[in-house]
């Protein structure tokens, strides 16, 4: 397939590896870019040979969003900026989020707007020392979204998620580790081999049981501790049936390193 505003392959160690790929607009995206992003979704999702799945963006920047069409919106009262949300962002984030995979983000550069909050529904953020962190909602007189307002407070407490979403204020990648927001800041020339190495040694992983540790902690974020307590129980019947966990038991017994197939 060719692809327009994204780059999309597959490696032998099953990394899908996905690339936001419109550098001349810092990667923001176009309903085009959606319709790209769902049909490669769709293959991550259909294919059991993909068991991870790696985002970047191309050129000097992550993703900056929403491309608006600004002479659009400020015409008048029939701009619909929820349309999109609702078509494009909101089903985004779901998947990502159900994907029985792990999905990691590799920021390379700024992250604002949906871009940010792109990165923060990623189930593990790695980011360059160059990259920030930009919840620029607030400077058009818009309200954070995908999953923003959900994700931040969560990640980095009520405080923090209202100074970043009420003044606007590009929070650097150091700082983004420092507060829990992501997993590791790496120098700018090693983000790409250690996102890959990363994404490889969770692609070589037990995909049933990651999937379901993701199942796991979705369900802890609104769940009591007696419900809690029974979701462990029941996911971890179904991990228990998988050939994974006989394989990983398996090689404990005989002191060698778990051959793990996904399944």
């Amino acid at each position: 397939m060719t692809w327009q505003t994204i780059l999309f392959d597959v490696a032998e160690d099953g990394v899908a590896l996905l690339t936001l790929n419109r550098p001349e607009r810092l990667n923001s995206f176009t309903a085009a870019m959606h319709e790209e992003v769902s049909q490669a979704l769709a293959r991550v999702e259909g294919e059991r040979a993909i068991r991870a799945l790696l985002i970047t963006g191309a050129g000097r920047g992550f993703c900056a969003g929403q491309d608006l069409n600004l002479r659009e919106a400020a015409s008048g009262a029939d701009f619909d900026a929820g349309a999109a949300i609702d078509r494009y962002y909101n089903p985004l984030v779901r998947r990502l989020k159900a994907l029985k995979k792990p999905v990691i983000a590799a920021v390379n550069g700024p992250a604002a707007g949906a871009g940010a909050n792109l990165a923060l529904a990623c189930d593990i953020v790695i980011a360059a020392r160059s990259a920030s962190f930009l919840q620029a909602f607030c400077r058009i007189g818009l309200v954070p979204d995908t999953g923003g307002t959900w994700f931040l407070p969560r990640l980095a407490g009520s405080a923090r998620a209202l100074g970043l979403m009420l003044l606007g204020e590009a929070l650097p990648a150091a700082t983004a580790a420092e507060w829990g927001l992501i997993w590791r800041v790496v120098d700018d020339e090693k983000l790409m081999d250690e996102a890959h190495a990363l994404a490889g040694k969770l692609a070589q992983g037990p995909t049933v049981g990651l999937g379901l540790i993701k199942e796991a902690l979705n369900r802890s974020l609104e769940s009591t501790l007696d419900a809690q307590l029974d979701a462990e129980r029941d996911l971890q019947r179904i991990a228990a049936k998988s050939a994974d966990f006989r394989e990983g038991v398996a090689a404990f017994l005989e002191k060698r390193p778990a051959r793990f197939t996904g399944t």
